[in-house]
C-alpha cells in the first residue's frame, strides 16, 4: 500500500494561480483551501459594513477592503493568505496589488460552515499580525457582534440587539440596526405553552 504524498504548493505558484482562478483559495503554509459561497444575509451585512466604513474613513489614510482582497500573515514559522470578509488598513506600506499585510481591523461574518474556522484557526493566525488592533465576528442569523481587541488582551466585547457596536480601532460606533439593515431573520416557530 502506497502512502499518501504530502503535496504542497509553492507561494509563487499560489499567487500566480490566484490571478487566473475563478475560485478563491486561502493558503496556509503550502496548503490551499477553496473558499465557499455566501448566503444573502452574509452578503448584505458585508455590503452594509463596507458602505459605513468607507464613509467613516474618507479623508483619512485608512481604507476598507472587501472579501476580494487577501491578508497575508507572515512570521518566521508561517506564511498564510486569508480572505477576510473585510478589513481596514491604514499602513502606507500596504501597497501590494493583491494583498495587505498590515490590517488594523479584520471583520468576519460568521456562517455555519466557517464559524469554527473563523473563531479558532484564523484568529490564531490573525493575532500574529502586529498591526491588528481589533478582530470582529458578526453573526448573520441574529443581531450579535463580537469584538476582540489587542489592547484588552483579546477579551470579548459583545454587542447585541439595541446596543451600538464599537469599532474602537477606527473610532466608529455603529447601531446594530445599520449593520443588519435589509437582513430578514427567520422567525422561530411558535411554542404551545
Amino acid at each position: 500500500m502506497a502512502l499518501a504524498e504530502d503535496l504542497k504548493i509553492s507561494l509563487d505558484d499560489y499567487l500566480q494561480g490566484e490571478l487566473v482562478s475563478d475560485i478563491k483559495y486561502e493558503y496556509i503554509n503550502g496548503e490551499v483551501y477553496a473558499m465557499v459561497g455566501v448566503k444573502r444575509a452574509h452578503d448584505t451585512v458585508s455590503t452594509n459594513l463596507i458602505a459605513f466604513l468607507h464613509a467613516h474613513l474618507r479623508g483619512s489614510p485608512c481604507r476598507v477592503h472587501s472579501g476580494e482582497m487577501k491578508v497575508r500573515v507572515q512570521t518566521a514559522e508561517d506564511d498564510c493568505f486569508f480572505y477576510p470578509d473585510l478589513h481596514v488598513t491604514c499602513a502606507a506600506a500596504d501597497t501590494a496589488d493583491s494583498f495587505n499585510s498590515q490590517p488594523k481591523l479584520i471583520i468576519e461574518v460568521l456562517s455555519e460552515s466557517t464559524e469554527r474556522y473563523d473563531r479558532a484557526e484564523k484568529f490564531h493566525h490573525y493575532r500574529k499580525l502586529t498591526s491588528l488592533e481589533e478582530y470582529v465576528l458578526i453573526a448573520q442569523d441574529t443581531q450579535r457582534v463580537e469584538c476582540y481587541r489587542r489592547a484588552d488582551a483579546w477579551d470579548l466585547h459583545l454587542y447585541q440587539q439595541n446596543q451600538p457596536a464599537c469599532f474602537a480601532s477606527i473610532g466608529l460606533e455603529l447601531p446594530l440596526a445599520d449593520i443588519y439593515e435589509g437582513v430578514v431573520f427567520a422567525e422561530l416557530p411558535a411554542t404551545n405553552e
